[in-house]
């Protein structure tokens, strides 16, 4: 039988690809991790948001910049809901850079192989393995390995060339990094309306000592405008406007989100993990806490079907059941949202804002509200206050409480 350089060849060094290269060298496999740049952690495209179940996976409190414990949402027209309650974290802004490299190197500690600037150019399945065509560092090298797992992102190369068909929904974000701003210690700031954020939100989020101020969006929600001119909007809006005057900005970051799971993930010998997967939350657009989850879901079988050299495309498909849960909290999680934001237009914003801004409304949100699983608490919302007990007719009843 032909020899395998390696007995999985990760695509994508980022923190879901290290985090993978890590469980499954510290469980006896032979790992290589192959990141396109120079450097891990360049560039990023995210706000930074690390869930506290997501720290307590990698330990790495060492990366943190602030800790957020609530949020001060706006109407379209200003009408402003506090949630949350200082002695509940509910989230960690970390610096990406430093929280990359730590993911990657506990991947190298426990035995991962790393090649930077290097990147697949093709890739052929057989009956034994993988053979595998990487340019590093302009010189061309063929390896084979048993599995290839794409942790490569929303650009996925892995998907693409594997054809595994585009994500539910592509979101555009985009952010300032900026000094200057006043906000309150751990408490990130949340703006709607169809001029800042159609469909979705922008925000502001501490960042140590400096702010995230940024915009993500549904690419057919912008009529035309850029995010940037979002962004623009934002920071000249006759309400807000005063906030941002004595900002200064210190970088810029665009990218594309993927969020709703592709319907097969797996193909022999292959299997997506995180963005490339389509993983990042419908709600908020994160992807580091589902695309750990997803690891730790689907490793323990995934090692022993390497051990054995049996990744046939039914012995994965088994594998990634456990991803049908995730799959369909997913589903839930974006009717939810259509039903509360992005169905909605600016009038029906203020409406919902209105019930938000009550004392007992409040108490609930802050009560069940959990930014790494929102459906239980939309669920409630639906089933307790009766002015959202109409929304539930617009909503496939059966995938929310199924």
């Amino acid at each position: 039988m032909p020899a395998h350089d390696y007995d999985v060849i990760i695509v994508g060094a980022g923190p879901v690809g290290g985090h993978l290269g890590r469980i499954l060298s510290e469980h006896g496999l032979h790992v290589l991790m192959l990141e396109e740049h120079r450097e891990i952690g360049k560039p990023f495209q995210c706000a930074g948001l690390v869930t506290p179940s997501a720290m307590q996976r990698v330990d790495l409190h060492n990366t943190i910049l602030s800790d957020v414990w609530g949020a001060r949402m706006y109407s379209p027209g200003g009408r402003p809901v506090e949630i949350g309650q200082p002695s509940m974290v509910r989230t960690h802004v970390v610096c990406r850079k430093l929280f990359d490299e730590g993911c990657v190197r506990q991947a190298i500690e426990a035995g991962s192989t790393l090649w930077v600037d290097s990147r697949p150019t093709d890739a052929v399945v057989d009956s034994d393995g993988v053979s595998v065509t990487i340019n590093r560092e302009g010189q061309l090298h063929t390896l084979r390995t048993k599995l290839l797992c794409g942790a490569d992102g929303v650009h996925s190369w892995t998907r693409r060339h594997f054809r595994f068909g585009r994500p539910k929904e592509f979101m555009i974000g985009f952010q300032a990094e900026v000094s200057g701003y006043e906000g309150v210690p751990g408490r990130l700031e949340m703006f709607s309306g169809e001029a800042l954020a159609p469909g979705l939100f922008a925000w502001a989020i501490p960042n140590g000592q400096t702010h995230r101020i940024g915009v993500w969006v549904h690419p057919e929600r912008l009529s035309g405008r850029s995010c940037e001119m979002l962004y623009d909007a934002l920071i000249t809006h006759p309400l807000w406007k005063d906030r941002f005057a004595d900002t200064h900005e210190t970088a810029r970051y665009c990218g594309p989100l993927a969020c709703g799971l592709l319907k097969r993930i797996y193909k022999q010998r292959v299997l997506l993990f995180g963005d490339a997967a389509g993983l990042c939350k419908p709600t908020t657009g994160g992807g580091i806490g589902p695309g750990f989850e997803q690891v730790h879901l689907l490793a323990p079988n995934l090692v022993k079907a390497v051990l054995a050299n049996e990744l046939s495309e039914s012995k994965l498909k088994r594998i990634c059941k456990p991803m049908e849960k995730v799959r369909k909290e997913q589903e839930r999680a974006r009717i939810l949202r259509d039903l509360f934001v992005s169905s909605c237009d600016d009038d029906e914003l203020e409406a919902t804002f209105e019930i938000f801004a009550r004392e007992h409304v409040v108490s609930l949100i802050n009560e069940v509200g959990d930014i790494e699983k929102p459906v239980p608490l939309g669920i409630r919302l639906l089933k307790d206050i009766p002015e959202f007990r109409r929304m539930a007719v617009r909503a496939t009843w059966a995938l929310l409480t199924g």
